[in-house]
């Protein structure tokens, strides 16, 4: 099946088989920061922008994005120039062992696009479905309110 798909603002054109799964398509085209966790969409790991909306790439099959946008944590920043919440999850210590982060970040944007200073309550219910063993979640949702403290500069 031929799929025309742009990820991180380039066009990409795939040959898959129809029933492929999108997690399994995007890592083997290098999108390495899409994780696979449960695949049962369960855990967030493999979270990713769709038409700016956080969606789960495990519960997609390729064909399902024909035509549409993807963002993945490759495309927000760089190392060297990380975007505002990247760089708000490392100053606020909420990336421990980074499995999750990728799909934090992620779900993080999704919310800050659409509702630029969300309280407490509504980030928490945001990143509903993004599991993290590590931090308690207690650094991630601070993370949340500083990248949403800076993008409004």
């Amino acid at each position: 099946m031929e799929i025309h798909v742009t990820i991180n603002g380039k066009q990409h054109l795939w040959q898959e088989p129809p029933g492929e799964i999108l997690l399994n398509v995007l890592r083997k085209h290098g999108f390495n920061s899409v994780k696979f966790g449960c695949g049962e969409g369960e855990c967030g790991a493999c979270s990713i922008l769709l038409d700016g909306k956080s969606v789960r790439a495990c519960l997609l099959v390729a064909g399902q994005v024909h035509g549409r946008e993807i963002v993945t944590a490759e495309g927000l920043g760089t190392v060297d120039d990380p975007h505002p919440i990247q760089q708000a999850f490392v100053d606020s210590g909420a990336v421990q062992c980074g499995f999750c982060t990728p799909g934090m970040v992620l779900s993080t944007k999704a919310l800050l696009d659409k509702e630029p200073e969300p309280d407490r309550a509504r980030i928490k219910q945001a990143l509903d479905g993004n599991l993290c063993r590590c931090t308690g979640y207690v650094k991630i949702i601070d993370a949340v309110e500083k990248a949403a403290e800076r993008m409004k500069r």
